[in-house]
């Protein structure tokens, strides 16, 4: 299979660390994916459009989820934008021992994935 090039989008102020987590896994050897970009921390006049394009540029958006994820406006943000650039988007868990939030602009359908790495391999794949 070949690589995917992959979007993070995450909640900077609280989320960073699990974004790190995710890079780290992207560099196994076998990982189905590697990391094409992320989400931009510094706020300008045109950060959307370059959100847009980053997101254009990849296979997939995968959205770390985390406690305060519903109030990152720049992450229902980016999934606005994928949906509009028709990239597909998967929502991970980035805790298993507490709550994580979906961002405001999820369906009520998008299911948030447990983050393991069989379960990655398989989302990245194409299967959900």
């Amino acid at each position: 299979m070949a690589l995917k090039r992959a979007f993070i989008s995450f909640d900077y102020d609280n989320d960073f660390f699990l974004k790190e987590a995710l890079v780290g896994q992207s560099r196994h050897p076998d990982s189905p994916f590697n990391i094409a970009d992320h989400s931009i921390k510094e706020p300008s006049s045109d950060w959307r459009e370059k959100a847009r394009l980053r997101i254009r540029r990849c296979d997939i958006v995968i959205v770390i989820c985390g406690q305060h994820t519903s109030r990152a406006s720049g992450v229902a943000e980016e999934i606005e934008i994928a949906r509009e650039e028709r990239v597909p988007y998967i929502l991970l868990a980035g805790h298993s021992d507490q709550p994580v939030t979906p961002p405001r602009s999820a369906r009520e359908s998008d299911k948030i994935y447990q983050w393991t790495w069989s379960n990655l391999r398989l989302l990245i794949g194409g299967e959900r």
